[in-house]
């Protein structure tokens, strides 16, 4: 493997963890790795959820407009919805900058949903306020990822270096 194909696959395939002094130097390598982890985790185990419905019965928050125009059953929808949340909790371990953004427009389209049935039911808005948290987080993600995704921790302690 030449230096630049190694280079290339550690950029954007890099998954070790700086060391704890790294984390104590700036706060923000470690709200990156925080959020990282979080939207990893969260749609991976919620999209596995949409599956078995351990959580809630999930089609229940799908606005009727959607089962209408959309082919399937709003059971066979929500298996739709759990692959794409659990293919972008997997982006966002992988390539953090494009998954953060994935993550941000899915929870756009969540909130639409929501808002949706909150206009015609008057239900869910507390989740819809809930989720565009999640949104400022994912979008937060992103801001942090264009600075830390990719580099080495040594990279990151001579950048902060360079910079005082």
């Amino acid at each position: 493997m030449t230096q630049t194909t190694a280079r290339l696959e550690h950029r954007h395939f890099e998954l070790h963890a700086p060391h704890r002094e790294d984390f104590v130097r700036d706060p923000g390598l470690g709200a990156f790795w925080i959020l990282r982890v979080g939207f990893t985790v969260a749609p991976i185990l919620f999209g596995i959820d949409k599956f078995f419905n351990w959580m809630v019965t999930w089609h229940d928050y799908l606005w009727a407009g959607v089962a209408h125009n959309l082919p399937g059953t709003p059971t066979e929808i929500m298996y739709g919805v759990g692959v794409v949340e659990i293919v972008a909790g997997l982006v966002v371990l992988f390539a953090p900058r494009f998954g953060s953004l994935l993550v941000a427009g899915w929870l756009g389209a969540i909130i639409t949903n929501l808002v949706l049935v909150g206009l015609a039911e008057n239900e869910y808005w507390d989740i819809a306020l809930r989720d565009f948290g999640l949104f400022l987080g994912a979008v937060a993600l992103f801001l942090l990822a264009v600075k830390y995704a990719g580099r080495r921790p040594e990279t990151v302690r001579s950048y902060e270096h360079a910079a005082n």
